[in-house]
């Protein structure tokens, strides 16, 4: 019996089927080996983002030039994109965003709690898509749904990836 592909190879398999060639992150633990596979694989540009903000103008000015983009984040960075995120439905521009929800399952920072429960409200409310992946075995058919989602309906969505499936953060990780 085969070792089984981390959920990082998946969706990292996901994004070049789905000629998605621009990836813009703020670094994240729990998404670091997504990360990596994108930046060392060259015909995907990745952005190092200093807010996750940013992700969002980069994802409508690369759908403008013909680039499908992806922007990678934690749960506190939504916070950051609330007025950002309503425009990309205005202008029917579709981006997956795949999002780490800290506050949640083992959670050490009572600081994260608060953003991390209401994200995937916050999401809805400014009109994203989300879909949940609990455990390792979901993240790839949840991150499939919303890829294809994203770019067939000119929409964003997000894959919010609980606590479970990177592993609770402790004090230093």
């Amino acid at each position: 019996m085969g070792l089984e592909k981390h959920w990082s190879e998946s969706v990292f398999d996901l994004i070049c089927d789905h000629d998605i060639s621009l990836v813009s992150f703020v670094p994240d633990a729990g998404l670091s080996q997504l990360i990596e596979l994108c930046v060392a694989h060259n015909p995907i540009q990745t952005v190092r983002l200093t807010s996750e903000q940013e992700g969002i103008s980069l994802a409508m000015g690369g759908w403008l030039g013909g680039k499908k983009s992806m922007l990678l984040m934690q749960s506190s960075g939504v916070g950051n994109c609330v007025n950002m995120l309503s425009m990309l439905n205005t202008c029917q521009v579709p981006l997956p965003m795949i999002v780490t929800l800290r506050g949640d399952w083992g959670e050490f920072n009572p600081w994260q709690v608060p953003m991390g429960q209401g994200t995937e409200s916050v999401l809805k409310e400014m009109g994203v898509t989300t879909f949940k992946a609990q455990e390792n075995n979901q993240v790839e058919a949840c991150a499939e749904g919303s890829i294809r989602l994203a770019f067939n309906t000119y929409r964003p969505t997000a894959l919010l990836i609980g606590q479970r499936v990177p592993g609770a953060k402790t004090l230093g990780r």
